[in-house]
């Protein structure tokens, strides 16, 4: 087993060498917000006044807890421009099989804020993909290991259909494969899927490349993950409309 196989759920190869003590890195922290509070806030006064008291997100954002992870910062997209859920894995658990935190943010994005696009967002080196290949890694961790079930079919995908040359293959095969089984438990959501039938909704599966920025996105007419922002249109994981 490498060093990574045994830190599933972090980004040992990019971790610093030394941690900052515990006080050093709240300080930083506070730091941030007093710059926020003191330089970036007048600067964008006028926004915070109209977001004080509504919100009209462009999009649903569901991606992992991973800390390298910004999708404000990936997108470019101002406060008040996503709904932001995270979760170890962008993992999408099934409707009714759980009444958390996930399910109950879909069901508020899409009937209450109208979103009109959701946005599953995976991305490489992911630890807790690195974890589903290993799960002998998260035996002290069991709610992880709990949680990370919702993931279990694109395991299988992976173990039955690729033949795969390494680990870090298998990694990038699962990542896709986990991201097509979570739009699919998307799909189970009543409120997702009516949307969806009369083309209100849109769904999308993105990959995020954390050390070349690039995002590939899922193509349902194609079954591939195709560049996002190269030739033709931007690639749709959504069938078409019946209604």
């Amino acid at each position: 087993m490498s060093d990574n196989d045994k830190q599933p759920l972090a980004a040992s190869a990019s971790a610093p060498q030394v941690a900052e003590s515990a006080d050093a890195a709240l300080q930083h922290i506070v730091d941030g917000f007093l710059h926020f509070h003191h330089d970036v806030f007048p600067q964008q006064e006028e926004l915070f006044k109209k977001l004080a008291t509504a919100q009209s997100p462009r999009a649903m954002f569901i991606t992992c807890a991973d800390s390298r992870i910004v999708p404000e910062l990936i997108t470019q997209s101002s406060p008040g421009d996503l709904f932001v859920t995270r979760n170890v894995g962008n993992v999408v658990p099934p409707y009714g099989q759980m009444n958390g935190g996930v399910s109950t943010a879909i069901e508020y994005a899409v009937l209450a804020l109208g979103v009109q696009h959701i946005i599953v967002c995976g991305h490489s080196d992911c630890g807790a993909m690195r974890a589903v290949l290993n799960p002998q890694s998260l035996e002290k961790m069991p709610t992880v290991k709990a949680w990370l079930r919702h993931a279990e079919v694109a395991k299988t995908m992976v173990h039955d259909n690729c033949d795969c040359a390494n680990e870090g293959e298998s990694m990038q095969v699962l990542t896709e494969e986990n991201v097509i089984a979570q739009l699919q438990h998307l799909r189970t959501h009543p409120s997702v899927a009516s949307r969806m039938a009369n083309g209100q909704l849109f769904i999308h599966g993105w990959i995020y490349n954390i050390e070349t920025s690039e995002i590939r996105a899922y193509d349902a007419d194609q079954s591939a993950f195709r560049p996002l922002g190269g030739e033709g249109p931007i690639p749709s994981a959504t069938p078409k409309a019946r209604f």
